[in-house]
């Protein structure tokens, strides 16, 4: 059976980390939304059983991995608000693990898949965590340059055909107008992401001044 391969759990940042009890991890991430290094720390604790689990549960390595990675976007924002001794009705409450399989019980009992030969994500590529991070700048972003971000990077098209298609669309953008919203969509990305989500998958690369970065498209899927 194909092995997980975490290799974001050997950054000084995050192996700094793993002296934290679950639920001071939980707290910190919750406390501290502009840093990211907490809830990698989470994942890299516990994203080998949640990929065991939905191993065992999936025939495709390649529907396990895309359902590894919606169950994780799934825990990032159920873990947001999570008050483990509201879980249930003992007097000390659930623990984060027994959590974390629940969640991901559910996820697997209401997952949809879709066929093999259609998905195109790549564990690799995009690891959960900076998918998770990288999503919410896109879902916060002006739409327009959401929308020439993802037809850049997504589907690879020239600034031409972006402006031909927004003109299609109703939106009087030339391509030398795409070209500049792009940078700034990339700025936006950069600016948004934290910092050390950068520092840990990027090695603080600095996107704004490359004009084209090296992300994957699969981290700007939806």
């Amino acid at each position: 059976m194909q092995t997980l391969h975490l290799p974001e759990s050997s950054h000084p940042l995050v192996k700094s980390l793993f002296h934290h009890k679950d639920q001071e991890l939980l707290t910190l991430f919750q406390n501290y939304p502009d840093q990211g290094k907490y809830f990698v720390a989470i994942f890299c604790r516990y994203g080998l059983i949640v990929y065991t689990l939905i191993r065992h549960s999936v025939r495709s390595p390649v529907q396990a991995d895309y359902l590894f990675s919606q169950t994780w976007r799934h825990i990032f924002y159920e873990m947001r608000p999570l008050n483990l001794r509201e879980q249930d009705n003992t007097d000390g409450g659930t623990t984060l693990q027994n959590w974390l399989i629940n969640v991901t019980a559910v996820c697997i009992n209401q997952a949809d898949l879709p066929p093999v030969e259609s998905i195109q994500y790549s564990l690799s590529a995009a690891p959960p965590p900076l998918w998770c991070y990288v999503g919410l700048v896109l879902d916060r972003m002006e739409p327009l340059l959401r929308l020439i971000l993802v037809m850049a990077q997504t589907f690879h098209w020239s600034e031409t055909r972006i402006s031909a298609y927004l003109q299609a669309e109703g939106e009087s953008v030339s391509p030398i107008e795409v070209k500049e919203l792009l940078k700034g969509a990339y700025r936006t990305l950069e600016e948004n992401l934290p910092a050390d989500i950068r520092e840990i998958y990027w090695h603080e690369k600095i996107l704004g001044s490359q004009l084209e970065p090296d992300l994957d498209q699969q981290i700007l899927k939806p």
